[in-house]
């Protein structure tokens, strides 16, 4: 059955900084083997915008690898980085336009012993605290490239929680672009629940 509060294509189909602001708090569901459920609440997320945008793929124009960040707004864009780890992102704005957001860190909600299996041997709490540990924890690879997160019979989607207040997000430059030249390096498109509200927004999300 598909979630009754999953978000849909007009959520994804806006400006890529809104939808990213607007997709912390809410939850990160992967539909597992035997449709076991696993989700996570997003708690930090990165914003990418255009062929402009220095840091982002789109800057070399279209490619087999960016293809889908090219799509429909509301499908995922994963892509294989450094020769060993899957990077999971949400295409946003219109087709043709290409935009996403990099899904950054999740705080665990459900199937946590199949994350602790995949990660075998790590810590609890860096389960998936990284864009590639969650997309680690969550088996999601090149497989999920160009889902429909909007389908209702999608393996992953979105289930929206309360919207955040502004007290409880932090912004920032995004990771990992010390050789990207200004304004890119230092834009601060990277958005982050404060860590004095995580428990607060997972108990929540538990009720």
């Amino acid at each position: 059955m598909p979630s009754p509060n999953r978000l849909l294509r007009p959520f994804f189909n806006r400006s890529t900084l809104i939808v990213a602001r607007e997709l912390l708090g809410q939850r990160l569901v992967r539909l597992d083997k035997g449709g076991a459920r696993l989700s996570g609440l997003i708690v930090e997320i990165e914003a990418y915008i255009g062929t402009d945008d220095l840091g982002c793929h789109a800057r070399v124009g279209r490619t087999p690898r960016n293809d889908s960040m090219w799509g429909p707004p509301g499908h995922t864009y994963v892509y294989f980085t450094y020769g060993m780890h899957w990077m999971l992102n949400f295409v946003t704005e219109r087709s043709g336009y290409p935009a996403a957001t990099l899904i950054r860190s999740l705080v665990p909600l459900e199937g946590l012993e199949t994350m602790r299996q995949r990660r075998a041997g790590r810590p609890e709490n860096t389960l998936t605290n990284g864009p590639a540990k969650l997309c680690q924890s969550l088996a999601i690879d090149r497989s999920l490239d160009g889902c429909d997160l909007c389908h209702p019979g999608s393996p992953l989607f979105i289930e929206a929680l309360s919207q955040l207040e502004d007290d409880y997000v932090m912004t920032g430059p995004r990771v990992g672009l010390e050789t990207v030249p200004e304004p890119w390096r230092s834009i601060p498109w990277r958005f982050r629940v404060h860590p004095n509200h995580i428990d607060i927004l997972v108990d929540k999300a538990d009720q």
